[in-house]
């Protein structure tokens, strides 16, 4: 017994299966009918780079997605074998080789297929310090403790690490 268009099938009571092909048959659906385009923020949605269509606009209109080096606007038709570079939340960097074209998001497995990934392997978990870990107990930290705790995070600029340490 399958479920109607979920590409699933189960052999009884607690057992259920995917279907590969129902995988490959939903991205062949979401690919776009003859010269049609497709948008960038659509695409970078599709394709999971972005977890909201909105969020893959806001980042075109602040200048953080790139097309072969040019800054785009939402809007921009994107086409097969474009490079896209999106700049994503803690200044790590997508850069993605458009491989295939789809409108509608479709699964994570699905999606990888769509382009090729060139990005930079992200930093290891050990080159990023730990920033100021307060002993347990110590209590709430004096002012001039939080201070040289955002100073060690790297949160204050020099004017105001000046004026910190004038005033300590």
């Amino acid at each position: 017994m399958a479920s109607e268009g979920t590409g699933e099938r189960t052999d009884g009571p607690g057992t259920t299966h995917r279907d590969p092909g129902a995988a490959a048959a939903a991205a062949e659906a979401a690919r776009p009918t003859g010269g049609e385009t497709v948008r960038i923020d659509s695409w970078i949605w599709s394709v999971r780079l972005v977890k909201t269509r909105s969020m893959g606009a806001t980042a075109c209109r602040g200048g953080h997605v790139r097309v072969n080096g040019e800054r785009v606007k939402p809007a921009y038709a994107v086409r097969v074998g474009d490079e896209v570079r999106l700049r994503q939340a803690g200044g790590h960097e997508r850069i993605v080789v458009v491989k295939r074209l789809i409108r509608k998001r479709v699964g994570a497995p699905v999606a990888a297929e769509c382009y090729v990934d060139n990005s930079p392997p992200p930093p290891p978990r050990e080159a990023i310090a730990p920033a100021g870990i307060r002993d347990r107990g110590a209590g709430r930290p004096t002012k001039r403790d939080r201070r040289d705790l955002e100073r060690l995070r790297g949160l204050t600029d020099s004017a105001n690490a000046a004026r910190a340490r004038r005033d300590d």
